[in-house]
């Protein structure tokens, strides 16, 4: 008798269903997530905007200048009514003043402040009455446009344009952390002499002086070399005294630098109100 063999085919092990509580779960984080990042964001741009109204009229602008709350939760320096850092730009912005013979057309502002104390209820009302800053850090650029129209009162120029004088080693200062009151220049442009149009260019320096920048040319360098009798006259035409006023929150001015195109003057002032007094 023949034994036979029986056996059982296992049975198919099923395959375990993705857990749908699981991915809900991770839809509501995610979709939460999104909500609360765009809440943040709106909230953000309505201090911002308050902010810029009062610009304006701290700054006495005539359109609001862009504002910018740094950090990341916003609503958490809301809650504690200290936002770290705060920046501030204005572009093209004329000042005049005729008693304080100020007449300038196309500066730049900015300002940084840090630690800005104000209450989340009362910034999003308007009322910064009671809003103070920790630090402020002004700074004002004034670029080619004025120094041209500056320097023609005197003698006419075209396209005068501003650079660092890169030729000049300066000796590191003791202090690294001093503000420089000095910075080396080069101007280059073209003046007509005799109706005859000649390229010049002028290695300096500027100066801080009493809150505004004074040029001093010490080398002028003419295209056309049978003109150097006309050197005196253009060192003595572009000895321009540039004052912008008051920096913004009415920091004193206390370095000087010069980029590509504009001079910069730069300070900071402590423990100042939000609101214009």
């Amino acid at each position: 008798m023949t034994a036979g063999f029986s056996g059982q085919t296992p049975a198919r092990a099923r395959p375990k269903k993705k857990s749908r509580r699981g991915k809900f779960l991770v839809i509501t984080v995610i979709v939460l997530g999104v909500l609360l990042v765009a809440a943040d964001f709106a909230l953000a741009a309505a201090g911002e905007y308050q902010i810029a109204q009062r610009m304006r009229e701290k700054l006495q602008l005539d359109e609001d200048p862009s504002v910018r709350i740094n950090g990341f939760p916003f609503t958490l320096q809301a809650l504690r009514g200290d936002y770290q850092h705060v920046e501030i730009r204005a572009y093209g912005v004329p000042i005049k003043d005729e008693q304080q013979g100020v007449d300038l057309r196309d500066l730049d502002v900015e300002a940084d402040l840090l630690h800005t104390r104000v209450e989340l209820s009362d910034l999003l009302a308007g009322n910064v009455s009671k809003a103070t800053i920790d630090t402020v850090k002004g700074s004002v650029r004034i670029k080619a446009m004025d120094l041209n129209r500056l320097a023609n009162q005197v003698t006419p120029f075209d396209k005068l344009s501003i650079e660092p004088d890169n030729r000049v080693t300066t000796t590191p200062p003791a202090d690294p952390q001093a503000p420089k009151t000095t910075a080396a220049i080069k101007l280059s442009g073209q003046t007509n002499v005799a109706g005859r149009n000649v390229t010049i260019t002028a290695y300096g320096q500027i100066a801080l002086a009493s809150g505004a920048i004074q040029i001093t040319i010490d080398d002028i360098e003419l295209d056309d070399t049978s003109l150097k009798q006309i050197i005196p006259q253009l060192r003595q035409a572009l000895a321009i005294k540039i004052d912008p006023g008051t920096l913004p929150f009415g920091a004193t001015p206390t370095a000087v630098e010069v980029e590509s195109g504009a001079f910069k003057l730069s300070g900071e002032i402590t423990d100042v109100p939000l609101e214009q007094r």
